[in-house]
């Protein structure tokens, strides 16, 4: 049972207000009716604060990062931090600043400019449901319903609230101040429960003793095959449409670059930081039903009054600085790329920025719901990053380097095929209990399909060429 002071609801809530307060400072203080400037804060976001806010939005599956923990050790890290590294500082020196230069504002543009309307319009469509914040919304949602005993439906209410409110005012701004508090919380929070965990449990040592011997093994004792999907789930990382957003709004290319990279330093800190935890709580809590909550059962046992609020106050601010972004994203993708190209005309500037807000909105609605009706967070990820990303990632190579760009009636079949593969495969696998066809993940299916189709079309335009 987890119990919490009067100490530790005042601290939760006062992060509530500084969030809410810091998140509506920019829209009272000055009106920001540009679009440049309330979707990208004008290009000149500088180094720091390129850091602090891509640090931040990282990391919004922190009760996902527990369980993996829990269950596999430190093969945790080799699958949902390694990877990661690896293929952000591949992203940081091939497209940052490529990225940079087109000087535009999403993914949906960048891939309409080079293979045409169709594939700006599916693009838009699926970067649209890929950038749901259903799963944060549903943490966040979780955590209040643990905390203050609402309803669940009241919960996720309240989780949209507080991840939304300010950016409909202040725009891509007030969701940089936000990420730059929660950056300082979540370290702060989880340094704590590191130190307590040293201080009052005990060392390495008491973890060698009380840990299963694969909790230790970087292989964690499962088969290559079961790391190399890992890894390539971690190709996300190019298709991530938050470091497309933050490569634009970077004051420069190096900026964005560099950015990028000291934000790999950060992440392994905080991952040393999460990892350690999560090994503490497997050691401390060897038979959790519900690994998912290791890290809140963990504090309860580990932390006092007030240090608690401190913890719990990191684990709203590790999740929330990621939903924010991806609802501002979301709807900047509604109001600045779906609606224009469904709709085929110009919009001005004006109505662009209030379709994204309405986006804002219509993504909350959407996030409630479906935080609602699949309550499990690794099936919200698993279904939306299985059906979305296979389609858009090879384009996504294409647009920014020539040789690997394909005519646009064949981008207009990858993209359809690569993502409805996957989509038909995840049924398909349904039906079975065993067997082959189970080991064989959709993200896959769809990117082998996107994989033949891309190279079909790299001959047939060699072929014209020629």
């Amino acid at each position: 049972m987890i119990s919490f002071s009067t100490l530790d609801i005042i601290i939760i809530l006062a992060f509530f207000v500084a969030l809410v307060v810091i998140g509506l400072l920019p829209g009272f203080r000055k009106k920001v009716g540009d679009k440049e400037e309330y979707l990208l804060h004008g290009r000149k976001v500088g180094l720091i604060l390129f850091i602090l806010t891509n640090v931040s939005t990282w990391y919004g599956g922190i009760l996902g990062v527990g369980e993996f923990t829990y269950r596999n050790g430190l093969f945790s890290w080799v699958t949902q931090g390694l990877p990661y590294y690896i293929f952000a500082i591949i992203f940081a020196f091939l497209f940052a600043p490529k990225i940079r230069n087109a000087s535009l504002y999403t993914i949906p543009d960048k891939l309409e400019l080079v293979y045409g309307k169709r594939v700006g319009i599916i693009t838009s469509l699926l970067i649209f449901i890929l950038v749901s914040p259903a799963p944060y919304i549903l943490m966040i949602g979780s955590l209040i319903n643990l905390i203050f005993g609402f309803d669940l439906v009241l919960s996720l209410i309240i989780a949209t609230l507080l991840s939304s409110i300010y950016l409909i005012k202040g725009g891509y701004k007030s969701d940089l101040y936000t990420d730059v508090l929660q950056f300082f919380i979540m370290f702060i929070g989880f340094a704590l429960i590191v130190f307590f965990s040293f201080k009052n449990i005990g060392g390495t040592e008491f973890l060698y003793k009380s840990l299963p011997e694969t909790h230790l093994s970087i292989t964690g004792g499962v088969s290559p095959f079961y790391m190399i999907v890992w890894f390539l789930i971690a190709l996300w990382t190019f298709a991530d449409p938050g470091f497309h957003q933050r490569c634009y709004a970077a004051r420069t290319g190096n900026t964005a670059k560099w950015g990028i990279i000291i934000s790999v330093f950060f992440w392994f800190l905080f991952d040393l930081l999460t990892t350690t935890t999560g090994l503490f709580a497997r050691a401390v809590l060897p038979g959790l039903e519900n690994p998912v909550f290791s890290f809140p059962i963990y504090a309860e046992k580990v932390l006092g009054s007030g240090m608690k609020g401190i913890f719990y106050a990191a684990l709203f601010a590790t999740i929330i600085s990621t939903s924010n972004s991806f609802l501002f994203i979301s709807g900047t993708t509604f109001g600045n790329d779906l609606l224009p190209k469904l709709f085929d005309k110009k919009i001005s500037d004006k109505n662009v920025l209030l379709y994204v807000k309405v986006g804002i909105i219509i993504s909350g609605i959407i996030a409630i719901i479906l935080s609602a009706a699949i309550q499990s967070v690794i099936d919200l990820w698993y279904i939306i990053g299985s059906f979305c990303i296979p389609g858009i990632i090879l384009l996504i190579f294409g647009a920014y380097f020539e040789k690997l760009r394909i005519p646009e009636t064949i981008a207009s079949i990858e993209i359809i095929v690569g993502s409805s593969t996957s989509i038909v495969w995840h049924f398909i696998r349904m039906e079975f209990s065993s067997g082959f066809v189970t080991m064989i993940e959709p993200m896959i299916v769809g990117l082998f399909c996107a994989g033949i189709i891309h190279i079909v079309g790299l001959i047939m335009k060699r072929e014209v060429i020629e």
